[in-house]
């Protein structure tokens, strides 16, 4: 027994020292024991029980610590340009920077439209128990979490936006699901607010949520601006049926009937209506730089300022322009130009040898960018008009609108 006792004693002073040091145990060498007695035999086995039950609570301490270390400093990167992607308690969490319809913008506007719109900063919800067609045995509870910014919903990585029905009790992971009463804004209407319903014991409406904005998007999508629930169990919905939407192009709307049955349906392309007529009632001599035409007859577009004499081409395409003048002046010459973006482009010259009343009209067609300035110079001669006749004019239109 002695001998059992010391045994013992060694082996829990080796267990304290690999605990506490070393994790490589010592090797047993059973092969030097047989002839030994039973009593030492056996002391030799608790020692090298003890040992690797050191080394198992050893190597289970640090793989806690590395899953705790994980969890807290777990960062993705997103293949996105400026997309950085964090995992929180299951929730994807992305900031992006999209160029899209960006490629006209100078880099200072394109930094401001990024910073003051949530479609270029969102967090991205993908979370499965949300779908309508989910139920599930654990019931959430939107009213926990703090919300914080816009979001965007997803379903398995495919872009999803809420229902717009009425939605079973027991769906989307809670007891009553959240749906928009209102539909969904248009992208001109920028962000907009929309009531929140929550369905319970056959009324589609028993809960009257706190309101949510809403806001389109290019690319077909929306993001929204959640808030607490009123009161638990309840939760935003991602309907399922319009995993379709994701899949739209951007000439392309999500459409449906019945808010179950969802298709992409190609937007009919309207050509913008430019027009413009005006004229200058009185009389030019000389040069000036710029005619200011007072008397706008048309203006289809507003493109035309009446106080500057200047047109700004509100779209891209090709456009029309005519500009007239009427003098009477023998010998003298007189000189009207079209001016485009600050460059001289067309005349209408006249030149009378004897004494006479001539008038002279020049068109000119061009293709324009949006935002090229169109104005009319006189740059020599006399030029007359009156109130009741409209002799120096000047108009135009937009024949083809591009893209």
């Amino acid at each position: 027994m002695a001998v059992l006792a010391v045994a013992v004693f060694a082996a829990l002073s080796s267990c304290a020292v690999g605990c506490s040091g070393s994790t490589n145990s010592t090797e047993l060498k059973l092969w030097r024991m047989e002839d030994q007695p039973l009593a030492v035999q056996l002391a030799a086995v608790i020692k090298e029980m003890e040992s690797l039950r050191c080394e198992q609570t050893t190597l289970q301490q640090q793989q806690q610590q590395q899953q705790q270390q994980s969890a807290v400093t777990q960062t993705h990167r997103s293949s996105r340009e400026d997309g950085a992607q964090e995992e929180v308690a299951g929730t994807h969490i992305f900031t992006y920077g999209s160029n899209d319809g960006e490629d006209d913008l100078s880099p200072s506007e394109r930094d401001s439209r990024r910073r003051g719109d949530p479609c270029f900063h969102y967090t991205v919800l993908d979370q499965a128990w949300r779908a309508t067609n989910t139920t599930s045995k654990f019931k959430m509870c939107d009213r926990n979490v703090k919300w914080k910014g816009w979001y965007r919903l997803f379903y398995n990585g495919k872009s999803i936006q809420m229902p717009e029905r009425c939605v079973p009790v027991n769906k989307c992971g809670t007891h009553s699901p959240l749906w928009l009463s209102g539909p969904h804004p248009k992208r001109r209407q920028g962000i907009v607010t929309r009531s929140v319903c929550g369905h319970w014991k056959k009324k589609c409406c028993a809960f009257r949520s706190n309101p949510i904005q809403v806001k389109k998007c290019r690319g077909n999508y929306f993001v929204y601006k959640f808030t607490p629930p009123s009161s638990c169990y309840l939760a935003y919905c991602a309907d399922i049926n319009t995993l379709v939407c994701g899949r739209c192009r951007r000439n392309q709307s999500c459409v449906s009937r019945d808010k179950i049955n969802w298709r992409c349906k190609t937007r009919r392309r309207s050509s913008k209506k430019v027009h413009f007529f005006a004229s200058y009632p009185g009389q030019l001599l000389g040069k000036v730089n710029r005619i200011k035409y007072s008397k706008v007859l048309v203006n289809v577009g507003r493109a035309f300022n009446r106080r500057t004499g200047v047109f700004k081409a509100p779209v891209k395409g090709v456009y029309q322009f005519f500009f007239s003048t009427q003098t009477a002046n023998s010998g003298l010459k007189t000189d009207l130009w079209l001016v485009v973006n600050n460059y001289w482009v067309a005349v209408s010259h006249t030149h009378i040898p004897r004494r006479s009343t001539t008038g002279s009209l020049s068109t000119y067609m061009t293709f324009l960018r949006r935002g090229a300035k169109v104005y009319v110079t006189h740059n020599c001669g006399r030029s007359w008009a009156s109130a009741a006749t409209t002799t120096i004019t000047f108009g135009g239109s937009l024949l083809v609108q591009m893209r």
